[in-house]
């Protein structure tokens, strides 16, 4: 893929991180929800937390997951970093993959299930709801740490496609640098 330019990549980048951060804090938000709902006594403070749980999953949840994703890949492609040079975008990159299919597949689907069985009558566990953002959070905040320390290096695959390392220009025996041409 082409170089993106500076300002399609300063966009690109600017959404990536306002995607992330919006996924990690609407994250937050269903945990809080999902502690309120467990650990409520009240039957209606635990349906209504249910309910706005459902309201984030079913407009927020796909589109912030979607958007950190492709502006992820399309960052890693456009730049000199690249997909899988690096370890730490590669294991970035599979890492919401599965944060953003299990968000929209399990996760979603479970809140809905969910609200269906407190409308319904049914009984639910109370902390059905709490594991998922538990889990996304540690995922998040892993992936955070990971962009801001860039660690592991490259790649096999990154090793193989760098450009050979530049030596430094030797000198003649007259004193003189050998590395312009016509002499």
């Amino acid at each position: 893929m082409r170089q993106l330019s500076r300002r399609a990549r300063r966009g690109t980048l600017a959404l990536h991180v306002c995607a992330s951060a919006g996924w990690l804090g609407m994250t937050l938000c269903l945990l809080a929800l999902g502690l309120t709902a467990a650990l409520t006594d009240s039957d209606a403070v635990a349906e209504a937390a249910y309910r706005s749980m459902k309201v984030f999953g079913d407009w927020l949840l796909g589109p912030l997951a979607l958007a950190t994703l492709v502006s992820g890949v399309l960052l890693s492609l456009g730049t000199r970093w690249g997909l899988a040079r690096y370890w730490w975008i590669w294991i970035k990159f599979w890492l919401t993959l599965a944060a953003a299919s299990a968000s929209v597949l399990a996760f979603r689907v479970r809140i809905d299930s969910t609200v269906a069985d407190v409308l319904a009558g049914r009984p639910v566990l109370p902390y059905e709801l709490v594991i998922p953002p538990v889990v996304s959070l540690g995922a998040y905040t892993f992936m955070t740490v990971v962009s801001v320390l860039k660690p592991w290096g490259m790649t096999r695959r990154g090793r193989r496609r760098a450009p050979a390392p530049r030596r430094p220009p030797q000198p003649s025996a007259a004193g003189g640098r050998t590395d312009r041409p016509g002499r």
